[in-house]
């Protein structure tokens, strides 16, 4: 019977003898059984979410993206990652073959794409209020929403030593990281000129609210490249976040670059051999962002609307400790959970410093260009400046 019911369904049988008899007009009865068939037959809509991957990922994926598919019923999210920047959104856009549909984006990022045309417009986006009640544009912290973005994060970049490079004197300063004297080893930073070029100013004695003046000019910019010359020894490179985490517990660097968070979760596994030091770490937030041209915008919004809600970043950053975005998230977390995210109160007394992505986002391409040219001399420069 589930045969004949496929090849020939009991509503289409009725259909053909109601037509037969004249009963029904064919253009009206044809309309109403493709309209049921549509509702019975139609597959889930499938987006595409792409994000960081590791603990990050994770995080997200228990946080609000495999809820929102229990919540949604009929839509998919297919997950994918990358490791940040614009090059692969743009690809996508100027080929008309957009494939993603949610990004998450760096503040910076966020705010270059958006310029170029590359992310859909999200000004009249009517997100949920806040779980206390708080209107929505009240409720996400300064920077959280703009053109093309909605905030997900609040999350930090600081550094970490390796526990057997120093013994009972480690580096507790910025300063401390560039000063290959007092603790020589490998260092090791992210392959972009973000954070390390702000970094070197602070450490070369630049105050830090002149940081960004300062790397306006030429001159600046050569003051953070000599700076960052005293790094130059067996420097290494890292892309993705896990990566500092095996080279300090490997060995292979005695000081690294690393995202705050990752580092303080990694920090606590077993075999950990490294401490994080929070002077001078940088403060960053990442924002949800649709690519132009998504096949499935309104599905889109809809995750994101779910996504950034008070609720969905709470469980967040209950399974990875970032900052949330919302301010009405802070009061569903717990007292432990709130001493560790890198906006909390426990670092109020750590000297640290926004990321101004306004001017990232002007600036990244040139100071990307001086960045990449500063490693090609250091790959240059042989054994002792291998770049890894």
């Amino acid at each position: 019977m589930g045969h004949i019911r496929r090849l020939f369904p009991i509503g289409k049988l009725a259909s053909c003898l109601l037509l037969g008899l004249g009963l029904f007009p064919a253009a009206s009865m044809a309309q109403t059984t493709s309209d049921t068939e549509a509702q019975l037959y139609a597959p889930p809509t499938k987006i595409t979410f792409t994000s960081w991957t590791g603990p990050y990922m994770r995080s997200q994926m228990l946080g609000f993206v495999r809820p929102y598919e229990e919540q949604a019923g009929n839509v998919e999210v297919d997950v994918e990652r990358y490791n940040g920047g614009i090059d692969e959104i743009r690809d996508q856009v100027e080929s008309a073959n957009v494939t993603w549909d949610v990004v998450d984006l760096t503040q910076a990022d966020s705010l270059r794409a958006c310029d170029e045309g590359l992310l859909e417009d999200l000004s009249d986006i009517q997100l949920p209020d806040g779980v206390d009640g708080t209107n929505f544009k009240d409720d996400f912290v300064d920077g959280a929403l703009n053109r093309c973005g909605v905030g997900v994060i609040v999350w930090a970049t600081a550094f970490a030593y390796s526990k057997d490079a120093y013994g009972e004197n480690p580096p507790s300063t910025i300063a401390d990281f560039f000063d290959v004297g007092k603790y020589p080893g490998n260092r090791s930073i992210r392959h972009d000129p973000t954070v390390i070029m702000e970094w070197a100013l602070m450490a070369d004695g630049v105050a830090r609210d002149a940081v960004y003046a300062t790397l306006e000019t030429d001159e600046g910019v050569e003051r953070a490249l000599k700076k960052m010359d005293e790094i130059r020894p067996g420097l290494q490179i890292w892309r993705a976040g896990r990566e500092p985490v095996r080279q300090l517990n490997g060995g292979d660097a005695a000081m690294s670059m690393i995202w705050a968070t990752t580092g303080a979760v990694a920090s606590r596994e077993e075999g950990a051999n490294f401490e994080i030091v929070w002077d001078g770490r940088v403060i960053e937030l990442d924002l949800f962002g649709i690519p132009k041209g998504s096949r499935h915008k309104e599905a889109a919004i809809d995750f994101i609307k779910f996504a950034s809600s008070s609720q969905s970043l709470a469980n967040m950053v209950t399974n990875l400790p970032n900052g949330p975005t919302r301010k009405s998230s802070l009061g569903l977390l717990s007292d432990d959970v709130l001493a560790q995210i890198p906006n909390g109160p426990a670092y109020d007394d750590k000297a640290s410093i926004r990321s101004d992505a306004q001017w990232w986002s002007k600036n990244h391409a040139r100071l990307e260009l001086a960045f990449n040219d500063w490693l090609a001399r250091t790959a240059r420069k042989g054994a002792s400046g291998t770049v890894r």
